[in-house]
């Protein structure tokens, strides 16, 4: 597993135990379709959502929500219509968030932020 992947997943177990602390249900990790992959899918009460977690171990190059850009939240788009297409019995109620995570060498938490209706 490359560095960056590594990383990632450090994230996304973050990101995953925020939003059960925040009373969220996880329902799917990393869904993968044509359009993309969609790193966590949680219902927030009735309401389905689609989250695209950035980590980071600087911002010396930006914050890690600096490099989401309008084309990839897009794509997360397209794949929670997919998603929502493959469950019929879901919540007609989705949104797209963004989790924006700052993590120090040693896989520490520094920074979570909770980007809520990330839209286009």
């Amino acid at each position: 597993m490359t560095y960056q992947k590594r990383i990632g997943k450090i994230g996304e177990k973050l990101a995953a135990g925020y939003l059960t602390g925040k009373g969220y249900q996880l329902l799917e990790f990393n869904f993968n379709v044509v359009y993309g992959e969609i790193d966590l899918i949680a219902l927030d009460g009735e309401i389905v959502v689609f989250v695209e977690v950035k980590t980071r171990t600087s911002d010396t190059f930006g914050s890690p929500e600096d490099s989401i850009t309008s084309a990839k939240l897009e794509k997360i788009q397209n794949a929670a219509l997919m998603w929502l297409q493959a469950h019929p019995d879901a919540p007609d109620d989705w949104r797209l968030d963004v989790i924006a995570i700052l993590i120090d060498r040693q896989n520490n938490l520094l920074d979570l932020q909770h980007f809520v209706d990330a839209y286009l």
